[in-house]
C-alpha cells in the first residue's frame, strides 16, 4: 500500500470521529463535514503528506481538523456580517409535548442549549480548547501547538472556559418539560406586569442572556450577564400584542414570540434549581421561518 493510500484509508476510519469533533467545536453539522472535508483536501494534496514521517496519525488529523475548525470560528467572528460565515449552533424545534424514545435518543446526541449557550460566548481559542481537552482528552502541550501558544497560557485558556461552562452545575439542570414551562409561563407573567421582584426571584445569580441576530441582524448579537441586567432587558420582552407559542429548542422550553402574527423571535430558557440559569434568543427572521417551518 502506498502512502496516499494508506493516508485514505486511515482517514475514512477516522472520519466519523473527526466529524464528532468538528461538531464539538463548531455546534454545526453541516460546517463540521465542511471543516473535515477541507482537512482531507489539504491533506490529501500531491506532496502535502509524508505519511511514513507521522509518528502518530491519529493525533496529526486531529490536529490538522482542529486548525481548520479554529479557523472556521475565526472567521465567523471576524466576518459576523457575512452569511457564508455565520452559521450558528444546530438548532432543532419540536412542538411542546411528550418526546418519543426515538426522539430522546435523538436529543441525546445533540448538544445540549445550556452548552450551545456558553460555547457561544467563548472565544475561538477558548472554544477549541474546552472541547479537545474536556471532551476529547487532548493533552494541554498538543493543543498549544494547535493553538500556536505556549502550554501554561493554553491551561489559562482551559480554565477561564471552564469557570463559564460550570457556572450552573449540569446536574442541576431541569429536564422535566412540565417543571421547565412552569418557569417560563412565571418569567413571562412577570415580564408583562412589569413586577421586578418577582423577574429577581426567577432568575439565577449566574444568568446569561445571549441575544443571537445571527447573518441578517449581527448587531443584535449581545451577552449579557447578571439577574439585574437581565431584568432591565426583560422590559424588551413587555410588547403589548405579543403572542407567546410553546415549543421546544435542543429540549429546553422555549417560546416563538410573534408580533402582528410575525414571528420576531425564538426564546429559549435553562432552569436550574427552580430558576432561570440561561437564555438564547434568536432574532434572525430568516432562520426562525426555516427553523418553525412546519410547527403549527
Amino acid at each position: 500500500m502506498d502512502s496516499a493510500e494508506q493516508l485514505s484509508r486511515h482517514f475514512e476510519e477516522s472520519r466519523q470521529r473527526l466529524t464528532a469533533l468538528a461538531y464539538r467545536i463548531l455546534g454545526n453539522s453541516a460546517d463540521a463535514e465542511d471543516a473535515v472535508q477541507d482537512a482531507w483536501v489539504r491533506l490529501s494534496r500531491p506532496g502535502a503528506t509524508d505519511v511514513a514521517a507521522v509518528t502518530n496519525l491519529e493525533g496529526w488529523m486531529t490536529t490538522v481538523v482542529s486548525r481548520t475548525c479554529l479557523n472556521k470560528l475565526r472567521a465567523r467572528t471576524a466576518r459576523p456580517e457575512n452569511p457564508a460565515d455565520a452559521a450558528g449552533p444546530e438548532l432543532h424545534v419540536r412542538p411542546d409535548q411528550a418526546l418519543s424514545p426515538e426522539e430522546q435518543a435523538l436529543l441525546a446526541e445533540q448538544v445540549s442549549l445550556a452548552l450551545h449557550i456558553v460555547l457561544q460566548s467563548l472565544t475561538p481559542p477558548e472554544r477549541l480548547t474546552f472541547v479537545l481537552h474536556d471532551s476529547f482528552g487532548m493533552p494541554f502541550n498538543e493543543i498549544a501547538n494547535v493553538l500556536g501558544k505556549s502550554t501554561e497560557a493554553t491551561r489559562k485558556l482551559a480554565s477561564r472556559a471552564r469557570q463559564r461552562v460550570h457556572a450552573v452545575d449540569p446536574a442541576e439542570i431541569e429536564t422535566n418539560p412540565a417543571s421547565q414551562r412552569s418557569v417560563v409561563n412565571a418569567f413571562f407573567a412577570a415580564s408583562r406586569n412589569g413586577d421586578i421582584d418577582a423577574l429577581l426571584t426567577l432568575l439565577h445569580p449566574e444568568i446569561t442572556f445571549h441575544a443571537d441576530g445571527g447573518a441578517t441582524r449581527p448587531a443584535a448579537s449581545a451577552t449579557i450577564r447578571g439577574p439585574e441586567n437581565v431584568t432591565q432587558r426583560a422590559a424588551a420582552f413587555a410588547i403589548p400584542d405579543a403572542t407567546f407559542q410553546p415549543i421546544t429548542l435542543n429540549g429546553s422550553a422555549a417560546v416563538i414570540v410573534r408580533s402582528n402574527r410575525q414571528p420576531i423571535s425564538i426564546m429559549a430558557f435553562v432552569i436550574a434549581h427552580g430558576r432561570i440559569a440561561q437564555i438564547y434568543s434568536l432574532l434572525d427572521r430568516p432562520r426562525i421561518e426555516q427553523l418553525i417551518n412546519g410547527i403549527g
